[in-house]
């Protein structure tokens, strides 16, 4: 008999997240080609640890560049499908729309967490988005997940307070995530 259980995840953000991105002035930048692909050496050990315990790994991905007509939709399907063989990933959801769009999809709003969930049967409630941007934030806010912050000191405002902040991947490695939902607001 299958488990109907809903099980929690965690949400990734792509971009300085688990790969390096380019920061130019202080505002972070996606990579356009497979080429350019590096992924982050603790995004291995995250990744692992979680999937222990028991989370599915989701990445939700804003790529605006695809919707700007900056980068082909063919590059990023390529550089998700390298990060989907690296890494444990369960999923990667991608928003191609260029800001102000209007969609459902694009982060802060929270269509690719709910398309996620009703895809891989995911209890949001029990869920984590770990993002290095507002925008990360407030759509795991917004879909119930626990949030981690990752401050990399980017030259833009964090429109939220999330549930703790971080100075990189590895700092995660250090919480215990056991019952998320109990672990409660940490002091930032």
């Amino acid at each position: 008999m299958m488990d109907l259980t809903p099980q929690p995840a965690v949400f990734f953000d792509r971009d300085g997240v688990l790969i390096e991105t380019e920061v130019r002035n202080g505002k972070p930048y996606a990579i356009k080609d497979v080429k350019d692909l590096v992924i982050l050496p603790d995004a291995f050990a995250v990744i692992d640890q979680f999937k222990q315990a028991g989370y599915k790994i989701i990445v939700v991905t804003n790529q605006p560049d695809v919707g700007n007509g900056l980068v082909a939709q063919s590059s990023v399907e390529e550089i998700n499908n390298t990060l989907l063989g690296e890494l444990q990933i369960d999923l990667i959801k991608v928003c191609y729309h260029k800001q102000g769009s209007g969609c459902n999809c694009r982060k802060p709003n929270t269509g690719m967490f709910t398309e996620a969930a009703a895809q891989l049967n995911i209890d949001l409630a029990n869920s984590i988005m770990i993002g290095d941007r507002s925008s990360d934030i407030q759509a795991g806010q917004a879909a119930g997940c626990f949030t981690i912050f990752i401050d990399y000191g980017y030259n833009e405002s964090l429109m939220v307070r999330p549930d703790l902040i971080v100075s990189s991947l590895t700092e995660v490695l250090k919480v215990n995530f056991k019952g998320v939902k109990s672990y409660g607001s940490s002091e930032c």
